[in-house]
């Protein structure tokens, strides 16, 4: 067994043909910070000259992840010089989660407590979904006046479906590890606690499978499910900054942190 760091926050131990990664922000939140999201990415990028690791789990020492981290000021894009900039900071969100749903190995999330926003995001780029019972996702990005991105509208139509798609998106309501398991969004639901476990299970049994069977059908199914992605998420970028100027998104904000409920106007 061999144990490596990659960034601040994340540690790769490596078992056999099983790799898990886990995310410590020390805080028990995980919230994506730009550092974190820069090296999720580089993790699962690491994997590609990787011939040993037939499994990832992805997983974190508290809950999953309280998604984007507001409080890190270089995730702030007012303080982008103008589009361009603006597009470009934006990329690294869609860019962590392509590169997970293109890693070849078998990947494996083990959920805790909440996954939130871009969380579900990277959750849904991976193969598999394990959630603990009390856990839940949820997708808060409509009422605060933004649009889903990161490339995961497809990836969650091809999951759960369309209707349940659009609930999933525009309500930003709590999904519970059931329902989530009910729809498809989930693949199994266990005890607290015991979804890294769970996780463990599922991926002692897809290591011993020819490795290359293994790739070439994960491969096979996401070619198929996916074909349409790209042409529906190009102008996923266009539409986030687009929809982060609006008074609707201000007011959004501005209603999230006064806690009351905020007043849309479609401006």
């Amino acid at each position: 067994m061999t144990q490596t760091s990659i960034g601040s926050f994340i540690t790769v131990t490596r078992d056999g043909a099983i790799a898990t990664v886990t995310i410590d922000r020390g805080d028990g939140r995980n919230a994506l910070s730009r550092e974190l999201i820069l090296d999720l990415t580089a993790t699962a990028r690491s994997f590609a000259d990787d011939l040993e690791t037939q499994v990832v789990i992805l997983s974190s020492k508290g809950a999953f992840t309280a998604g984007a981290d507001l409080k890190d000021p270089v995730m702030d894009r007012r303080r982008a010089n103008g589009l361009l900039e603006r597009r470009h900071m934006v990329r690294i969100g869609p860019d962590m989660c392509d590169a997970w749903e293109k890693v070849e190995q078998v990947t494996i999330c083990a959920i805790e407590e909440y996954c939130i926003g871009g969380g579900a995001a990277l959750a849904a780029a991976c193969d598999f979904r394990v959630m603990g019972k009390s856990s839940y996702m949820r997708l808060p990005e409509i009422p605060l006046g933004m649009n889903m991105s990161w490339h995961s509208v497809p990836r969650l139509v091809a999951l759960i479906g369309p209707a349940r798609t659009k609930r999933f998106v525009l309500y930003g309501e709590k999904t519970s590890a059931d329902e989530c398991l009910t729809w498809g969004l989930a693949d199994e639901v266990v005890a607290d606690g015991a979804a890294i476990t769970a996780a463990r299970a599922w991926a002692e049994k897809t290591a011993k499978l020819p490795p290359n069977a293994v790739r070439m059908t994960k491969q096979s199914v996401n070619v198929t499910a996916n074909a349409l992605n790209h042409a529906t998420t190009f102008m996923d970028l266009d539409q986030y900054a687009l929809a982060t100027t609006s008074e609707d998104y201000r007011e959004a904000i501005k209603a999230f942190l006064e806690k009351r409920e905020p007043k849309f106007t479609g401006r």
